[in-house]
């Protein structure tokens, strides 16, 4: 059996971006003079698209009050995300993946130029073939289903091989999609039975555990 093409999420997955895109919620729901929830309440909504998040925050559908929603934390949340200390490192668990796959790449919601900076900064570059992202200006592949097909045509990736891992139920969705196996990972902004109501394929408790994980899927 070919060793297997890792697809990480970025949010939640390989980094902990509650206090900089909270800060970046709250501030767009300031702008637009809207309630602003308590941080507890903010921090559910990391990873989803934005355009869903504000709608839902804003109980509307008006696509003039989310557009603006959705410009206000691209315009700030690289400004003020990127410097936030709660971004961890998650090299011995890249370590140990790469080990066992050909290869790696990132495939996040997050807009592409944001993600490619948080990779680099990180120093998380050696361990990527390529970062997969929407385009900050169209809005193209928005959504992870949309965004992983491109991935596995770009990269000439074949499903049976691929193998999505992520905290959130739309990771998980996404690779079901694909046809792509999945892990979701407990230690993100997902629970345990959001990720398993969307039909992961392992659950993975732990950064250290998830060598195990892909071990046992490979089964």
């Amino acid at each position: 059996m070919e060793p297997p093409v890792l697809i990480f999420d970025l949010d939640g997955t390989l980094t902990d971006p509650r206090p900089g895109i909270v800060r970046c919620m709250k501030y767009a729901l300031d702008k637009l003079g809207a309630p602003c929830p308590a941080d507890d309440v903010l921090a559910p909504f990391i990873g989803p698209p934005l355009r869903g998040t504000f709608a839902t925050l804003l109980e509307t559908a008006d696509r003039p009050d989310r557009a603006s929603a959705d410009a206000l934390p691209r315009r700030v949340r690289w400004h003020r995300a990127i410097r936030e200390p709660g971004l961890r490192r998650r090299h011995p668990m890249l370590d140990h993946a790469r080990l066992v796959a050909s290869a790696a790449f990132v495939a996040t919601l997050k807009p592409k130029v944001y993600a490619d900076r948080i990779v680099r900064r990180l120093g998380l570059e050696p361990y990527f073939a390529g970062v997969y992202g929407p385009e900050l200006e169209e809005g193209r592949f928005d959504d992870k289903a949309e965004l992983l097909g491109q991935l596995l045509a770009t990269e000439e990736v074949s499903p049976e091989r691929a193998i999505m891992i992520g905290d959130r139920a739309g990771d998980i969705v996404g690779a079901r999609a694909n046809r792509v196996r999945s892990i979701g990972v407990l230690w993100g902004y997902g629970s345990e039975s959001e990720l398993g109501d969307a039909g992961a394929d392992g659950l993975c408790a732990t950064p250290d555990d998830l060598a195990a994980c892909l071990g046992r899927l490979a089964l």
